[in-house]
């Protein structure tokens, strides 16, 4: 989808750029019903307290052919086979354009295990938990011994030492319902990003190919390339800081976004997730790259932050 259709100029690098259009359409309430019971929720509040503030501006968004297939070596270089380019994962992006946003406020890092808990506790979603046949039956590529059965909860409550790890197995459903619960908590509306909030938050406005600059640096986030193909703590990578300063918009997990998916259609199946995971190498974690996630599905490579409309 190109949301642009109109040519405004040049950026002074040869990138047309299109004429600014509105973000798409956000979804930011799950389908349920969701109460905050009164409990303390002092990390969800002291995550809320974080959050960073997006100025009103216009941004780049999408990405030129010449950034595709770039990034498509930049994956078979570092990964040692052509799966990204053979199935397209890249031809997915929008057209290099410019998209125009009212401020807002997003999340500093996802949420983490020891956040979620709270809303666990406080009776909005069940745990996180995941059988080895459940796991099966959703098709993943991860193995459940050695990369699935460590993120799954126990009696409830976060697997031990993964607390300010990023929480994982989160369909979207329970995701937006989270951030509604936050909101009622902190007593002003929490939401999911949309897709386009979360690019701009993670490359600025002049779109970066990536959040800290133009070329993959392994040592800047958690990804199959030295990582150790497993979640870790949230801000880790201080390196990694988007021009606005958000942390872990690439690397560790992906993250659910507001947006349906594809863009601009009427289904709600699918959502839009942006961002890379713990085992993809180079090309993904771009700010232009996404994809879609059946909303029900509850994987290890998933995770979410929250959003807020204005700047107060």
């Amino acid at each position: 989808m190109v949301l642009g259709v109109a040519v405004a100029g040049c950026n002074g690098r040869g990138i047309r750029l299109a004429t600014p259009e509105p973000p798409p359409p956000i979804v930011d309430r799950p389908d349920r019903d969701v109460t905050w019971h009164g409990s303390a929720a002092s990390l969800s509040r002291a995550a809320d307290a974080q959050m960073v503030v997006v100025p009103a501006s216009r941004s780049i968004a999408g990405s030129t052919p010449e950034e595709r297939v770039a990034a498509y070596d930049a994956h078979a270089l570092t990964s040692g086979g052509s799966a990204a380019r053979d199935a397209g994962w890249f031809d997915r992006e929008e057209s290099r354009h410019v998209v125009a946003l009212p401020a807002y406020r997003i999340d500093l890092m996802p949420v983490t295990n020891a956040a979620y808990a709270e809303f666990v506790v406080d009776g909005g979603a069940p745990a996180p938990a995941m059988d080895e046949a459940t796991w099966a039956a959703q098709g993943f590529s991860q193995h459940w011994p050695d990369e699935v059965v460590r993120h799954a909860w126990i009696d409830g409550r976060p697997p031990p030492t993964r607390e300010d790890h990023p929480v994982v197995l989160v369909a979207w459903d329970d995701a937006a319902a989270y951030c509604a619960w936050r909101g009622q908590v902190v007593g002003q509306d929490r939401r999911l990003p949309s897709a386009h909030e979360f690019e701009k938050a993670a490359r600025g406005v002049e779109g970066l190919p990536y959040p800290w600059g133009v070329t993959f640096d392994a040592a800047r986030l958690n990804s199959a390339i030295g990582g150790p193909r497993d979640t870790v703590p949230v801000g880790g990578l201080p390196a990694a800081a988007s021009p606005f300063g958000v942390l872990d918009t690439a690397g560790n997990v992906f993250q659910w976004t507001a947006t349906p998916w594809p863009p601009g259609g009427s289904s709600r199946a699918k959502m839009t997730v942006r961002g890379s995971a713990w085992d993809d190498f180079a090309g993904l974690g771009r700010g232009a790259a996404w994809h879609g996630r059946t909303r029900t599905i509850r994987h290890v490579i998933v995770g979410f932050r929250c959003a807020a409309a204005g700047a107060s």
